[in-house]
């Protein structure tokens, strides 16, 4: 395993990052199996793992907690806070309120006195950057975390936030993650390279496309992977979008077999292949689907192929929008129009 540079934070971790969404109720709720598989997974050389107090109501944190008993000081342990965790009004978000008490649930269900890598899962509109940033450099200061990260964000907000660190004197997300794939390229176009240029570390999720990459999504046989992560819509062929994406996945399966690989490897190796790209993010539900991604951290494409790829589906195109995390708070109504009363007209 050839490890990269974490952005500047002078880490450096495997090009697989393994992604923990798939180890309890939403996926695999076999805990000795999800155990095997994270420990399959260090003796493999990766030595990053990324989970969510939200994944399966907190229960992927403590899977992820007891497998790394005695083997917590050989991983980069990431987790991230934001989605509802009750009914309460204030159990969510990017508040100090609600920062200061969800690290101390992470922190008990993960077994560990501080976590590597704290990210923000989503951007929070009604949250000032900077009292997110503040409740987080406290926890950096007070040792529970040690470095930050964003998810989701676009190019003007991880510019936003960079600029609050650097003028308020606070710490500084050193990762995004963005969506990423040979279906979702759009962050090819400002999120990148946006990234790139401060200096981060990126931790790409949905590598695979939320399955449609994982070669058994083809037009002669769709069956939708079996997970309640995802709303089934997003699998539905008889959407236009969706039948132009199974149009694309047909195209990109017959250029793996051309260029003898599966067509998991070939996804995985043109998302870690970007030069912004730190990692990509696999969320395995089995132990089958981690070894059939294992091979990808040493497959180095051809330039012809990554130009079949372009071909395909051209760089900074998302064939279909609803792949992404981007916009739900820019395009609702409420942002793009308002009734002439509500604005003093």
């Amino acid at each position: 395993m050839r490890y990269r540079p974490l952005g500047r934070t002078g880490l450096r971790i495997s090009p697989l990052c393994l992604g923990a969404m798939m180890l309890g109720p939403w996926g695999n709720d076999d805990r000795e199996d999800a155990a095997r598989i994270i420990g399959r997974a260090l003796d493999a050389g990766i030595n990053i793992i990324d989970t969510s107090d939200s994944y399966s109501a907190g229960e992927s944190e403590r899977i992820v907690g007891a497998a790394l008993k005695g083997r917590r000081d050989d991983v980069i342990l990431a987790t991230k806070f934001f989605f509802p965790q009750s009914d309460g009004p204030n159990d969510r978000g990017a508040s100090r309120h609600w920062i200061m008490r969800e690290v101390e649930n992470s922190l008990t269900r993960l077994r560990t006195d501080r976590i590597d890598l704290y990210q923000l899962h989503r951007p929070s509109p009604e949250t000032d950057i900077e009292e997110t940033l503040g409740a987080l450099t406290d926890l950096v200061r007070q040792g529970k975390v040690r470095y930050i990260g964003s998810s989701s964000f676009s190019g003007s907000q991880i510019v936003e936030a960079q600029w609050a660190s650097r003028e308020r004197n606070l710490a500084r997300f050193v990762t995004e993650q963005p969506p990423y794939s040979m279906l979702v390229r759009g962050p090819e176009l400002d999120v990148l390279p946006t990234a790139l240029r401060h200096g981060m570390g990126t931790l790409t999720y949905s590598p695979l496309g939320g399955g449609w990459l994982t070669g058994r999504w083809r037009k002669d046989a769709p069956s939708a992977p079996a997970s309640t992560a995802r709303p089934r819509e997003i699998f539905d062929a008889r959407t236009p979008a969706n039948r132009r994406k199974l149009d694309a996945v047909e195209s990109l399966a017959l250029l793996a077999e051309e260029a003898g690989m599966p067509l998991v490897e070939l996804a995985l190796a043109f998302v870690i292949t970007h030069p912004a790209v730190t990692a990509a993010i696999v969320g395995p539900r089995t132990m089958a689907q981690l070894e059939s991604a294992l091979p990808a951290a040493d497959v180095v494409l051809p330039t012809e192929i990554l130009d079949r790829i372009d071909e395909i589906v051209p760089p900074g195109v998302t064939i279909n929008p609803a792949d992404t995390s981007y916009g739900a708070d820019e395009l609702a109504p409420a942002a793009r129009r308002r009734a002439l009363a509500d604005r003093g007209d």
